[in-house]
């Protein structure tokens, strides 16, 4: 972490969070009022990574105006437009129309600098570029929806907490479309009646990564000619050629550019406990991991990396909320395809998923869901029928999962209230984030969620924010 982010962490003023958590954040600029809109406006919109994943938000929002598209690769936009054969499926065609009428940038900071007619602005680039844009597009008075992990880092994730809350009238949105479904939010509500009784334990497991992971670091080669590496960099301040272990999809096990298997799906999976027992941020995390790529003792953590580059293959990190709302709370995570460990008077019959879940303990039985809140199943008896009686307390979003944009963008009329925003988000980013702190750490973290310090390492401090490359400051 460089100097100027060490001076910005002990600068941080306090933010008083919804479950009355202090959160600390750096002081923020209020900006300029977005465009007052009506239900009957159509928003407009510039998305940031318009290939991939952003072609899937975009796709939802087409019923907007999209006024801007950046990516660094035309070619892999359209691809992501085509089927199998090449074909743009009819489906998609409102997609393809809504690309060719949008300006188009490679470089977000040029887009910034030219089209003034935006309303709201989509992020959904790799996660080392997120903060960055973010920041621009609020300093700009911009509506901004951002893709999950919201941060690469606890600094920026606080940045951009202190930028919303002096902003309020910025109507934000991570993209962890779970939020949004109606099984989730059945889950919290049954949390929260004490269907299960009191939960002091939680075990949540993915089969991520699907990306190389684990592995040493490729050797480069040439970029395709479509593709502008330089900008695909960005923010990165490492001196990588390119490799397509890297782009498009993969980057997500690389230390400079993504946040393994916890950024990845950790905004889904931890939400709901997250949610639903609003324990406040961890005030202990370890995480165990395998070995570092090119590490060569499994176990020797002082011969750990000094330059990371890629993530462990498989992490398990426990968490300690010692300052839950409903009394001490223990998190288990899992990743690289482990599971939790059977609990007694778990059924035969139910099986855990391989793709993933949530597992909660209480006093008076479990609750498990998959990873985006779907399919709850309750286990213990008289549990059904005490679920039946716990009336619906959280609204319902329309459309659901389905429904994670719109929402965005109703909110953004006024029309409805928004599902996931920063104010909760960086919070539930800041936990996930601990973990992979405390993996590159290779130790325990004392975490002092006012202060934003690890108080039992000052070494460990250095993981809470990054270096960026000259030109691509926060």
């Amino acid at each position: 972490m460089s100097a100027k982010s060490a001076r910005g962490l002990t600068r941080r003023g306090l933010i008083a969070t919804a479950a009355g958590t202090a959160f600390a954040a750096m002081a923020a600029p209020a900006i300029g009022a977005a465009r007052k809109l009506a239900p009957s406006d159509r928003v407009n919109i510039a998305v940031i990574g318009a290939g991939g994943k952003g072609a899937d938000n975009m796709l939802r929002l087409v019923s907007q105006n999209i006024v801007a598209t950046v990516d660094v690769d035309y070619d892999h936009v359209r691809k992501s437009l085509s089927d199998r054969t090449g074909r743009i499926p009819p489906a998609k065609q409102p997609l393809k129309d809504a690309y060719d009428k949008a300006q188009r940038f490679t470089d977000y900071r040029k887009m910034f600098d030219a089209q003034k007619d935006i309303d709201a602005v989509l992020v959904a680039t790799p996660d080392h570029h997120h903060a960055v844009a973010a920041r621009m597009a609020m300093e700009r008075g911009y509506h901004v929806y951002v893709q999950k992990p919201l941060t690469y880092t606890i600094e920026e994730s606080r940045k951009l907490a202190a930028l919303a809350q002096a902003n309020p009238k910025l109507i934000t949105q991570m993209g962890n479309q779970g939020h949004s479904g109606d099984d989730g939010r059945r889950v919290v509500e049954l949390i929260r009646a004490g269907v299960i009784g009191p939960v002091r334990e939680v075990h949540v497991w993915t089969n991520r990564p699907v990306w190389p992971q684990g592995v040493a670091k490729p050797p480069p080669q040439a970029a395709p000619a479509s593709l502008d590496w330089p900008t695909w960099l960005g923010p990165a301040d490492v001196d990588w050629d390119y490799n397509p272990d890297y782009a498009h999809f993969n980057w997500r096990g690389w230390v400079p550019f993504g946040s393994g298997a916890l950024g990845d799906m950790g905004a889904h999976l931890i939400d709901f406990p997250f949610w639903s027992l609003e324990p406040g941020l961890p005030t202990r995390v370890e995480t165990r991991h395998t070995r570092w790529p090119g590490n060569p003792s499994l176990w020797d953590t002082a011969k750990r990396p000094a330059v990371f580059t890629g993530y462990p293959e498989a992490t398990l990190s426990h968490y300690e909320f010692g300052q839950a709302k409903g009394g001490p709370l223990t998190m288990i995570w899992y990743d690289g395809g482990l599971l939790p460990p059977t609990p007694r008077g778990f059924p035969t019959s139910i099986k855990m998923s391989g793709d993933g879940g949530v597992l909660f303990m209480g006093t008076k039985g479990m609750l498990m869901h998959e990873t985006y809140g779907e399919r709850p199943v309750l286990i213990g008896e008289g549990l059904d029928e005490a679920a039946a009686k716990v009336p619906h307390s959280l609204p319902r979003i329309q459309g659901g999962m389905d429904g994670h944009e719109m929402n965005w963008i109703r909110a953004i009329r006024g029309e409805e209230k928004i599902s996931c925003p920063f104010e909760y988000a960086c919070r539930l980013n800041e936990t996930m984030n601990l973990g992979i702190v405390a993996m590159r750490a290779d130790q325990a973290i004392e975490w002092d969620p006012v202060a934003g310090r690890i108080t039992n390492s000052a070494d460990a401090n250095q993981y809470l924010g990054r270096r960026y490359r000259k030109g691509w400051e926060l």
